[in-house]
């Protein structure tokens, strides 16, 4: 199969996989009673996760660990530069206090954790396990602060954002097709880019920072701008720093606790730092007001274009 097919191909596998995936899952929730907020937090959290996190185990299991570090670091910076200086372009983006002093705090917190695997030399099974236990520590929290207040709001913004049939056996066939769309798809995109990166005579974990980490963080741009689109700024953001915390704390612990991963000498140099100061800068903008404004959207984007820049220019 040519490499070009074999992309796209694991693109569109991931991006249809991970929406059946939500809706099917989403749908069953409902089904077994599980309440919005919960459903919120862990599996709608886990579903639009789920083409990085498949990606990643493939990468890491297929002996390309570079393209699998590469993804969740390329994902996390596409989230904040791109997908969310795109959705400021359409509307500005507010935070609220509480918000910002919980889900900040966590979000600087992953960053820095990410930066610490890395000086480490590597994500051991022991940080894995570390990283996955913050992310179900962080669930526990939010659910707990957020129960009370939001369980109303939070009940119409799945309901509004996830629209699932009611039907039993249709949500199981619906969320097994998502289950093998997003296996299928992370097949294909990891081997096409391996080939791509062969071809171009470049590195996996180059490849695995641009188009494996934006081929799976497509479903989150497309979600966040038709939330920008549809005036709802608050889903959009919450929508990227909740992708941001899942790729730290459970696709990279859970890769790692399945694949131990070493980290590429030119992700420690560079990107995990383009991390740490590209989620530094989200906070500031949204500390400065609340608010992402859109000529700091413009800033994000046009730091992503300089980003991508350098990754592809010849060294």
């Amino acid at each position: 199969m040519p490499t070009w097919l074999a992309l796209l191909l694991g693109l569109l596998l991931l991006a249809a996989g991970g929406e059946f995936l939500v809706r099917g899952t989403v749908g069953l929730a409902r089904k077994l009673g599980i309440s919005p907020l919960l459903a919120g937090l862990t599996i709608v959290g886990f579903g639009t996760s789920a083409p990085e996190l498949v990606t990643s185990l493939r990468a890491a299991l297929t002996g390309s660990p570079d393209i699998a570090v590469g993804n969740v670091i390329g994902s996390n910076i596409a989230n904040i530069l791109l997908i969310l200086g795109a959705s400021a372009l359409v509307i500005a983006i507010p935070i609220t206090r509480p918000a910002f002093r919980r889900d900040g705090l966590v979000l600087a917190l992953s960053a820095l954790a990410a930066v610490g695997a890395v000086l480490a030399g590597g994500v051991s099974r022991a940080i894995g396990v570390g990283l996955f236990a913050a992310l179900v520590a962080y669930i526990v929290y939010a659910y707990f602060s957020e129960k009370n207040a939001a369980s109303d709001s939070v009940t119409e913004q799945v309901d509004a954002a996830v629209a699932a049939p009611q039907n039993a056996f249709l949500l199981g066939g619906i969320t097994l097709a998502g289950i093998g769309g997003v296996i299928f798809g992370a097949r294909f995109l990891v081997e096409g880019a391996v080939e791509l990166a062969t071809q171009m005579g470049v590195s996996q974990a180059v490849i695995g920072l641009s188009v494996v980490a934006i081929g799976t963080s497509l479903p989150e741009l497309v979600a966040c701008l038709a939330a920008a689109l549809k005036k709802e700024p608050d889903v959009a953001l919450g929508n990227v720093v909740g992708s941001c915390i899942y790729n730290i704390f459970g696709i990279l612990g859970l890769t790692a606790v399945v694949q131990p991963l070493g980290v590429p000498p030119e992700i420690a140099a560079l990107d995990i730092w383009v991390l740490a100061v590209t989620t530094a800068l989200l906070l500031v903008f949204l500390r400065t007001g609340l608010t992402i404004q859109r000529w700091e959207g413009g800033v994000l984007l046009l730091s992503y274009a300089a980003y991508l820049a350098y990754l592809v220019t010849p060294a």
